[in-house]
């Protein structure tokens, strides 16, 4: 989730590059093997109309983004990043909010395709993932958080929720367990 371009490559995560590089080179693995799993894997992306008529003058997060020109459909930066890209024929949802289910159609083709059971990554911890994961949780969805594919602008932050607060609705495990165990289904 949200691992595009000027997510990734941008300020809100200030780590080293070479972190940046282990983060997306163990996401890409992970996402290889959902695919050689044949999972269905499933893009989120966040992504506004020009003028951004979905953000309402009373959101302070999104009206912030709305005053940079971040995020608009169609702009540089907003593909998803090329060490991680979507396959031909893979579904990328865009919202337009932090939760990857707030006004998108993700949970309706998470039931066409008969998914119970989601395993999540992405960027940043404390916004799209904690959201999706508390959406998720209450519509009664099994999660498995695969901690070292999620970053966050705070490394403190990022460790309180996937040592404590993931730990109550989701499992949490890395990506080295996840890929194991993929390949052994």
């Amino acid at each position: 989730m949200d691992f595009q371009t000027s997510i990734v490559d941008g300020p809100a995560l200030p780590h080293a590059a070479a972190d940046k590089q282990a983060l997306l080179a163990r996401t890409a693995l992970l996402i290889e093997a959902a695919r050689e799993a044949a999972m269905k894997v499933i893009y989120v992306v966040v992504g506004f109309r020009p003028g951004y008529p979905e953000v309402s003058p009373r959101n302070q997060s999104f009206g912030a983004v709305r005053d940079t020109g971040r995020f608009v459909e169609g702009a540089a930066g907003n593909e998803i990043h090329p060490a991680v890209a979507a396959r031909p024929g893979e579904v990328v949802v865009t919202k337009h909010r932090v939760s990857a289910f707030a006004g998108t159609d993700l949970e309706m083709i998470l039931r066409a395709g008969g998914i119970d059971t989601l395993v999540l990554s992405g960027i940043a911890t404390s916004g799209v993932v904690l959201s999706t994961i508390r959406h998720a949780a209450d519509a009664d969805y099994r999660l498995v958080v695969v901690a070292d594919c999620c970053a966050d602008p705070d490394p403190e932050v990022h460790r309180v929720l996937v040592e404590k607060v993931f730990a109550r609705p989701a499992t949490v495990t890395t990506s080295e367990v996840v890929i194991g165990r993929l390949s052994h289904a």
